[in-house]
Order: structure tokens, then sequence, then C-alpha cells
């Protein structure tokens, strides 16, 4: 009995003793930690990392912009945008023309389109005329650091802003199909006034812009600088041929 106990005891120690000299010769590998890793291993998982961050986030984006819902919730929605659409137009004002319907809330009380782009527009031109004044007239000038001729004065003023571009002289700018004949008494800021000074008949050669208020801009002739006048003179009533309007919705850029 003793024998027995004895012999089993010397079992167990010896599978013991085998078991740790085992577990001393195949150590489990472990993995590198990531300062361990190499730079390319460490610049790959930095590349997945920032890739899968912008798929993620380009991911969130497009389903803001998803309208979720059945067939029948969509073309009501697309229905009541249609109706708000109708109601704004100021929303898009995008390519509509001078004669289309949206427009009407906008037009002066003659029926006249005077929408604010054009008004800017207008402004900026007359700007550009009064900051000639006071420079001298040069016949067949078109700079402003030489001098103007009358109607190099309104052609270097215009068509920089025009997209129907005026022609050079006075006399081809009355002329002008693309320009719109406008009575005396309807004149506006920006129209262009004629006169036949030391022409006769249909024959304009001098070109002024009214601004307004019985003035108009001019540059007039040798010897004299670029200045206001007061189209109401008799002498300008007397020559007086005509005006022409090129500001309009439709042709400013």
């Amino acid at each position: 009995m003793l024998r027995n106990k004895i012999s089993l005891a010397l079992l167990f120690g010896l599978t013991f003793t085998c078991q740790q000299a085992c577990a001393t010769h195949h150590v489990a590998p472990t993995s590198k930690t990531h300062t361990e890793r190499s730079y390319a291993a460490r610049q790959r998982m930095y590349n997945r990392a920032k890739l899968f961050k912008q798929w993620k986030a380009k991911k969130n984006k497009a389903s803001k912009n998803v309208v979720y819902g059945n067939n029948a919730s969509k073309v009501a929605l697309r229905t009541k945008n249609r109706v708000l659409i109708r109601e704004h137009p100021e929303w898009f004002p995008g390519p509509w023309r001078e004669s289309n319907s949206h427009w009407d809330h906008l037009r002066d009380s003659d029926g006249s389109f005077y929408s604010d782009r054009l008004r800017d527009t207008t402004d900026l031109i007359v700007d550009r005329l009064e900051d000639q004044l006071g420079k001298p007239y040069v016949w067949g000038g078109t700079s402003p650091v030489n001098g103007f001729d009358c109607s190099g004065l309104v052609f270097f003023a215009y068509n920089k802003l025009l997209a129907t571009k005026l022609p050079r002289t006075a006399n081809e700018m009355y002329h002008y199909k693309q320009a719109h004949p406008v009575a005396k008494r309807d004149l506006k800021r920006g129209d262009l006034i004629f006169f036949g000074i030391h022409s006769g008949g249909d024959h304009a050669d001098h070109v002024g812009v009214y601004l307004g208020n019985g003035d108009f801009i001019e540059a007039p002739r040798t010897g004299l600088n670029i200045r206001i006048s007061h189209f109401a003179d008799d002498f300008w009533q007397d020559h007086y041929l005509g005006a022409r309007r090129i500001l309009t919705a439709n042709n400013i850029l």
C-alpha cells in the first residue's frame, strides 16, 4: 500500500516537471505593439484609418440629402415644393426674361421693368462716367488717361457691362436697332440723349447720358472738359433729336 502511494507521488511529480519543461521551450508568440511595428506598417494603418474616416463622413453627408418615404410621400413633397416656388418667384430669378410673368410684381407703375440688378448696373455706369468729370475732350478719345470725345465716353462706360455692345460713333448709336427709342417724358437715369448740333436732318453728332432731374453728363467739344449740363436749356432743346435706352434687364451682364 505504501509502495503504491510512493509510485503515484513520483508519477505526479514527473508529469509536472515535464509540463514545466515544455512550457519553457514552447512560449506562445505575442503580437508586436504599435511602436514595435515597422514604419511602413504604421503608415498603412494610418492610411486605412484616414480613408475609412473620409468614407464615413461622405456617407453621412450623402444620407442627409436622402428623402425617405414611399412614392406617395415623395410626390406630395415635390408638389408642395412646386407650390412654394410659384408663390416665391424671387427665390430663383435664373434665366427669366423681362416678358416673363414672374417679374410682374417688380414692374413700375407704367409697366416698365427695373430690377435691383439693373439699378446696380446703372449706378456703376454713372459712377464710371462721373469719375471722368473734369478730364479734357479729345476728338476720337476713348481713354480715361488721355480723354474722351462724346461717344467715346459712352462707349467706355457702357460696353463692358452690356451683352449687346454699342457701336462707336454717336450717329451709329442713335440708329442702333438694339437701342429702344424713349420719349422725352419717359427718360430714365442711364438713357442716351442725342443732338444734331452741326448736322441736319436725322443725323446725330453729339450724345450724352441722362442722369435724372434734368441733368446729363457729356464730353462737349475741343477746349472744354467733361461736365454735367442742364437738358432743359434752350440750346439743348433746340438741337435735341431723341433718346435711346440700351440699359434693359435683358441686355446687362
